[in-house]
């Protein structure tokens, strides 16, 4: 009985050997190889349009504004970016009603901070801006109060239709935002902005309300912010070979 025991025992023992040194031998057999993939990346042109400020020149009757955006591919992750717009926004409150109408163009570059998978071109950025613009101010109207006399709310009203030419003011600018690919060489794509105003001409007794590319100033503060929804459409010109290297096992 003890004999036939220990002859079971061996057996296992042996069956187990021979199971373990069958799968080491088996994966000492595989190995780590690369496998190199091309695909061809497209570097051109892409034009667009800023469709939130279309909207809301159909929506506010105290806004007309348009933003047409480029870009051109430097390299895998720049790009050469650029907006040039026209805006005429009228501001009313209980003060007072001012016209703004004019131009701007920006220009500097955008950095991809997104590693695409395989062949997508898709892009979450980073950019950098600086900001021109020239515009003309009115005045349209003003109310003054009689802080003396509150309680029947005395004021004098004065339809004036003063106008300030030539006014013009530089900005810096940060972007953030990205353009997904929807379609072939169609993208959609979001962006915030980040301002600050280095110079500006400011009317004799008046200040700038509102500049063209800048937005909204606020008690002659110097930051602005912004935003855009965005399509563009992208002009192929020429493709670059994008070389990508996976590992995989073989036998």
């Amino acid at each position: 009985m003890k004999i036939q025991f220990m002859y079971v025992s061996f057996t296992k023992i042996l069956v187990f050997t021979i199971l373990f040194s069958t799968v080491v031998f088996a994966q000492e057999r595989k190995k780590t190889v690369e496998d190199t993939l091309v695909f061809k990346q497209k570097y051109g042109l892409r034009l667009g349009a800023d469709i939130s400020k279309l909207a809301r020149s159909f929506a506010d009757d105290n806004y007309t504004g348009f933003e047409l955006m480029g870009d051109y591919r430097l390299t895998k992750k720049i790009y050469l970016a650029g907006e040039i717009g026209n805006e005429e926004r009228t501001i009313i409150n209980e003060v007072l009603s001012n016209t703004t109408k004019g131009s701007y163009f920006k220009g500097g570059i955008d950095i991809n901070l997104y590693k695409n998978w395989l062949d997508m071109e898709n892009l979450i950025y980073s950019g950098f801006r600086v900001g021109a613009s020239t515009y003309n101010q009115t005045l349209n109207s003003f109310n003054v109060y009689n802080v003396n006399n509150q309680y029947w709310n005395e004021q004098f009203s004065a339809e004036v239709g003063e106008e300030f030419k030539g006014l013009t003011a530089v900005w810096a600018e940060i972007q953030m935002g990205f353009k997904a690919e929807v379609l072939n060489n169609l993208y959609a794509g979001f962006n915030v902005q980040l301002k600050a105003l280095v110079v500006e001409n400011e009317p004799d007794n008046y200040e700038n309300l509102y500049i063209p590319g800048f937005n909204r100033t606020f008690d002659s503060g110097r930051f602005g912010s912004g935003f855009g929804f965005n399509v563009s459409y992208l002009i192929p010109i020429f493709k670059k070979d994008k070389i990508v290297i996976q590992e995989k096992e073989v036998e």
